[in-house]
């Protein structure tokens, strides 16, 4: 949502299991039946939402990048933020007041501005650096994600899952091949944003373990509008209707794309959908040929390649261990449940 880098920021913690493949509003309740395409499986199904989500925020990217040909980032922040929540607004009048029920807005407003910084950065490197360049070294939120979940969360990070996070960082060398080219601030950024979208994780993971996802989704958009106005007055010019269309689509993108993944991590456990997230790397490579010239270096891909294997295994065994303490407590609460 979210990477981009705002998907980060806006996932849910991992839920396995499937879902019926009714269609849903943003946070997951049911509405009226559409057209059911359950009978694809929900892995199946799930692998397409996180394609289609993946898709949704190369596009996103792309027209981001075209509306900072004309405004300051800054703003463009601000428009992305007001326009996700207009389409935010049926749903919320569909879902009504009860949508806001929470006793955790102090978090929510963390949230919101952790998350603000994050797509500030993120904005600013889709602005200075080539597409493929930006996404795969964004591509480390999970690494930073692990680091963050042992400091805040108090979560338990042994040597393998360390050690996979050590090799992705070595891909981010890879990229940036210090020594044999030269290092401009601007490749610093994404690194950046991927760090404070990892910190936005882990507040998602948080406040997950109380509140709906759509709640999570409305809260972040309503906070982040008049939040993200503030700096964008210091740099406002009136855009062109080009750009207000162009961040239209962003706002539409960006609110559908986040639902899709969050019924991607609904119907199946998150190391089967994360492969499937990394197709953001072809998708916007090839975008950005098309539009912009764009052709990513042989070192890009390589680099890519190390971050999101060790993301994977780093997933993988974030599942395993998620289901070796699920078997665990359910042996501990069997004996109490044969003396009742």
């Amino acid at each position: 949502m979210p990477a981009e880098s705002d998907a980060e920021s806006d996932r849910p913690a991992p839920a396995p299991g499937r879902d019926d493949g009714r269609e849903t509003g943003p946070g997951g309740h049911s509405g009226r039946s559409g057209f059911s395409l359950s009978n694809l499986g929900a892995p199946v199904l799930g692998a397409l939402y996180m394609i289609g989500a993946s898709l949704g925020f190369s596009i996103m990217n792309v027209a981001i990048r075209e509306a900072s040909h004309e405004l300051e980032p800054l703003q463009v922040v601000f428009l992305r933020n007001f326009f996700a929540m207009a389409f935010m607004l049926p749903w919320f009048a569909r879902a009504g007041l009860g949508v806001l029920r929470t006793k955790r807005l102090s978090l929510y407003v963390w949230r919101s501005v952790v998350g603000l910084v994050a797509m500030a950065l993120w904005f600013f490197s889709l602005a200075y650096l080539p597409l493929a360049q930006a996404v795969a070294l964004n591509f480390t939120v999970p690494l930073f994600a692990t680091a963050a979940a042992a400091m805040f969360l108090g979560e338990i990070v042994r040597a393998r899952r360390w050690t996979a996070t050590a090799i992705g960082f070595l891909g981010v060398l890879v990229i940036l091949r210090p020594g044999f080219q030269e290092l401009t601030w601007p490749m610093a950024l994404p690194i950046l944003a991927a760090a404070v979208m990892a910190v936005s994780v882990v507040i998602v993971k948080r406040l997950s373990r109380t509140e709906e996802p759509g709640t999570m989704v409305f809260f972040m958009n309503v906070l982040a509008t008049p939040l993200s106005l503030v700096p964008a007055l210091f740099v406002w010019q009136w855009p062109s209707w080009t750009v207000i269309g162009l961040m239209t689509l962003v706002g539409f993108i960006a609110v559908f794309s986040h639902v899709a993944l969050t019924r991607a991590f609904k119907m199946a456990d998150a190391s089967a959908m994360l492969p499937f997230e990394y197709t953001k790397l072809p998708f916007v490579a090839a975008l950005g040929f098309i539009l912009f010239g764009e052709v990513p270096d042989l070192w890009t891909w390589v680099g890519a390649g190390i971050i999101a294997g060790s993301s994977l295994y780093i997933a993988h065994r974030e599942s395993v261990v998620a289901r070796e303490r699920k078997a665990s407590q359910i042996v501990r609460e069997s004996p109490r449940s044969s003396q009742g």
